[in-house]
């Protein structure tokens, strides 16, 4: 028989399409879990419990003790890494408990008609919804439509809320049949204990609303400015509106045309529901939104409020990156306001302290020169300082001039600008040679010895091609030494202890500027600025030589981390300011460091010899010359190796350095002009007489161990 004769299978309405027939089959296999908890919906939940269970269905229907009663929301606190120095709070929990005789039927009556049309019929799960939302999800191949209820809603927040890791915070929200079933099985259990009202109330003074309100009690307020029982039913489908996404449907902040139509979908429910006539339906729509914002009654704290802002406002920012924490940046800000969290940062106060006190003593906060320093724990990734001469605030009425246009005020001595850790608008500073350590560490890997010997003139042509400039030679990219008198044969030991650029140009020649870039990525560095990354990627890498010297624009936050692989035998961990966080409810969060292995333990350690030329510690491997930085070897009692870095009309000066027990990163630049304004030489050596005086009492602190010499990539 031929294809086009095959006989059609056949149902009561019809034809059997073969996307219907693929649907059928695929939904035979939920069709036992999907029983299990859909026939509880219709057994006395009394007498279905006890068998079930034995059948082993404990997982499904197994209450937790604090679900039925979320913690309300609370402010955090966030502590230092001794876990009892408080060093911010947040708080922005803006909430009204309500009774239910407190909310408005036009909110009651919004919800159920948008949420759960059959919420006051069913126990817990709709049936006649999820065989619904099956089908249509199967035979589309996409999750189009969903099928909670109201208390299977409500039992997400809660499970969201008690949430003790963040992999239980992921499980709370993610797609997937097992989560469904799970929620089914504890609302049915739920509905034993709890009544409709109950439900509905604890709902709706749980669910955020947006603009930090939490519950209807604080929106009514936030975007009405006044009781829920004085909502009209417009602004209540409009809140209700928001349930299902606070920021996509934002009035305020977002798109009022968005709101609108949400919350014109909503009053439609009401009308199909029966809740309204078509008449009032049709009344209700015939209003604008008619908000009247008012800001969310609350004690933000957060970073203005802390002494150590800089750090706190990393955090927040590290906080919000966090996608176990919820669906978006929003949402996981506002678990961060309401959970009520002992979080344990990395923050070390006494080392923190040591650090303020170092670079005030190099320059003090109000010049417009910024000087800071971000200390890394090698091995953890435990942020351990961040210190800059600027005080973290928004009021920058007293600030100077701005060193670029004086109609403006600058950046001094009062900022929030990330100046340690960056981002897209401010990314970062030219490093400068200690972006020469990525290209050393290319030639490791590629084989070349530490002992590897170059000729290197003061001035080198180079084959990269750069048109016309000041370190152009025939369109040719020619830098120079800082001295005159740095020619002759240099190694890796010595050319990294003087900074000679000719020698680690020619190396870059030799291994690949491309190889250089990809160390450097490996190690954490990013490329904020868009003509960076343009530069460092694509088939063009090889032919951006400049980047040997340090030319792209770089953090502190990046080069501690970078450079905090190498005593960690080549594991590279990223920064991380949280240890670990407990719960309103006691339980234990940890914060995993997520290191690799981004180097070779050999490479790793031929790396350190070299750097500690630089400092005058000396090489153990090999003979080092002097070095650019000898107050540093000179101020730590213990082994410590490093590099300067210094860029083009002294535009920005740097140094990082390293303890087996800390890698420390510190520059000095003029954040108003970063590129091009001269910081003057009197100003080159205080980064490294920051890190000097910070590494000097973290070892005398903390201090213990030797770095492991190489026993390959010397000779």
């Amino acid at each position: 028989m031929s294809a086009s004769s095959k006989p059609v299978a056949q149902t009561w309405f019809g034809p059997i399409t073969a996307v219907q027939r693929r649907a059928m089959f695929a939904l035979v296999p939920v069709a036992v879990a999907f029983g299990l908890v859909v026939g509880l919906a219709f057994l006395p939940l009394a007498s279905g419990f006890g068998g079930l269970a034995k059948a082993g269905s404990e997982s499904v229907l197994e209450l937790p003790e604090d679900l039925a009663l979320p913690p309300a929301p609370e402010t955090s606190t966030l502590y230092a890494a001794d876990g009892e120095t408080v060093i911010a709070t947040f708080g922005d929990q803006y909430r009204v408990e309500l009774e239910y005789d407190q909310i408005p039927d036009s909110a009651k009556n919004a919800l159920v008609a948008t949420e759960d049309s059959n919420f006051y019929e069913h126990k817990g799960v709709d049936p006649e919804g999820i065989m619904r939302a099956l089908v249509t999800n199967v035979s589309s191949g996409a999750s189009s439509e969903g099928a909670s209820t109201i208390t299977m809603q409500y039992v997400r927040q809660v499970l969201s809320y008690t949430a003790t890791s963040p992999d239980e915070v992921a499980a709370a929200s993610e797609v997937s049949m097992e989560r469904k079933i799970k929620e089914m099985g504890y609302a049915l259990a739920l509905e034993e204990e709890m009544s409709k009202e109950d439900i509905i109330t604890n709902y709706l003074n749980t669910v955020y609303f947006g603009h930090g309100a939490y519950g209807l009690g604080a929106a009514a307020q936030v975007y009405y400015g006044k009781v829920p029982a004085d909502l009209t039913v417009p602004e209540s489908a409009m809140l209700i509106g928001l349930v299902q996404s606070p920021s996509a449907y934002d009035p305020i902040d977002g798109s009022s045309e968005a709101a609108l139509t949400r919350r014109d979908h909503v009053i439609n429910r009401m009308v199909t529901t029966g809740f309204l006539t078509k008449a009032e339906g049709a009344e209700a729509k015939d209003t604008d939104l008619g908000l009247n914002p008012q800001k969310a009654n609350n004690d933000s704290g957060g970073a203005i409020d802390s002494d150590y802002g800089f750090f706190v406002d990393y955090f927040e920012r590290w906080w919000e990156q966090q996608e176990d924490f919820g669906e978006s940046e929003d949402e996981r800000k506002a678990r961060l306001y309401r959970g009520g969290y002992e979080i344990v940062s990395t923050l070390e106060v006494d080392l923190q302290d040591a650090a303020e006190d170092a670079v005030e003593r190099q320059l003090k906060t109000g010049s417009e020169f910024a000087l800071g320093t971000v200390v890394i724990e090698p091995g953890t990734g435990a942020i351990q300082v961040m210190a800059v001469n600027r005080n973290y605030s928004n009021d920058i009425s007293d600030n100077g001039p701005n060193t670029t246009n004086a109609e403006y005020k600058g950046t001094y001595p009062n900022t929030t600008n990330p100046l340690l850790t960056g981002n897209s608008a401010y990314p970062g500073y030219p490093a400068g040679s200690s972006f020469k350590l990525f290209t050393m560490v290319a030639a490791l890997e590629a084989g070349m010895p530490l002992s590897t010997s170059i000729y290197s003139p003061y001035q080198y042509t180079s084959k990269y091609v750069v048109g016309d400039g000041a370190a152009s030679c025939g369109n040719y990219w020619c830098p120079k030494n800082a001295s005159a008198s740095a020619v002759g044969n240099y190694n890796m030991w010595t050319g990294y202890g003087e900074s000679v650029n000719t020698y680690f140009v020619q190396l870059a020649e030799r291994v690949g500027v491309a190889n250089s870039i990809d160390v450097a990525m490996r190690l954490g560095i990013e490329f904020r600025n868009t003509k960076d990354l343009g530069l460092v990627t694509g088939e063009g890498a090889n032919s951006f030589g400049p980047f040997a010297l340090g030319v792209t624009q770089t953090t502190p936050m990046d080069m501690a981390a970078a450079y905090a692989t190498l005593p960690a035998d080549g594991r590279y961990c990223e920064p991380t300011p949280a240890i670990s966080a407990v719960t309103n409810t006691g339980r234990t969060i940890e914060f995993p460091s997520f290191c690799e292995q981004a180097l070779d333990p050999e490479v790793a350690r031929a790396a350190v010899d070299a750097s500690r030329c630089p400092t005058g510690d000396g090489a153990v491997k090999g003979t080092c010359t002097w070095g650019t930085a000898p107050q540093v070897g000179a101020a730590v009692d213990g082994p410590v190796g490093g590099k300067t870095g210094t860029t083009d009309s002294n535009s920005t000066n740097w140094f990082v350095g390293f303890t087996p027990n800390a890698a420390a990163a510190s520059f000095i630049a003029d954040p108003d002009n970063p590129t091009s304004h001269y910081v003057g030489s009197a100003n080159l050596g205080k980064p490294a007489n920051t890190v000097a005086d910070v590494l000097a009492f973290q070892w005398d602190e903390y201090g213990e161990g030797e770095f492991t010499p190489p026993t390959d990539l010397v000779s």
